[in-house]
């Protein structure tokens, strides 16, 4: 008996389709935002949005993914330390499968990545540059989103590094 053919298309990274990287790092009052080149080599910041309501802000991510392009984008996951997800973690993974609805027609792919220790990071890296704790507040989420982007987009190229080599093990994607 014939096995149905898969429909599954590979990952973005492999698959060579063209397109910008939008990574959204989930807070309750805000949305810090980040975007890639074209090439996804680099990551850049983009300004924090205040969130209003669902459906604005699922049509501001729309509009900005139009106007640049976007294939791909990341939804920051923020699971517990231990693997688990708590109520942040459940939020994110709606979230995500909204902007799945709201934006099939535009976007290739949404996806959950792993944020643990991110607004940290972002927060050390803002005081390290000696920014005002009131500095810091408003630009801990673009940095996160930022850092989340990155931590993506290297794991992208690592994979990708690691599929040109032959017999190479590839592990899949956890988030």
């Amino acid at each position: 008996m014939k096995q149905p053919a898969t429909t599954q298309e590979p990952p973005l990274a492999d698959s060579g389709v063209p397109g910008r990287v939008l990574a959204i790092d989930l807070g309750a009052k805000r949305l810090g935002l980040a975007m890639s080149d074209p090439l996804r080599i680099a990551a850049q910041g983009l300004p924090t949005v205040e969130r209003r309501n669902r459906r604005e802000d699922l049509n501001y991510l729309k509009s900005l993914a139009k106007r640049h392009a976007v294939s791909l984008i990341v939804v920051g996951h923020p699971v517990n330390m231990d693997g688990s997800e708590g109520a942040q973690a459940l939020a994110a993974r709606e979230v995500a499968e909204r902007l799945r609805q709201h934006l099939g027609d535009l976007i290739r792919e949404v996806r959950l990545w792993d944020e643990r220790l991110t607004t940290v990071e972002a927060n050390r890296v803002l005081r390290e540059a000696g920014l005002s704790p009131a500095e810091r507040a408003k630009a801990v989420d673009e940095v996160s989103a930022v850092l989340l982007l990155e931590s993506f987009l290297d794991a992208e190229r690592d994979r990708a590094s690691r599929t040109e080599e032959p017999g190479t093990p590839v592990p899949s994607d956890t988030a």
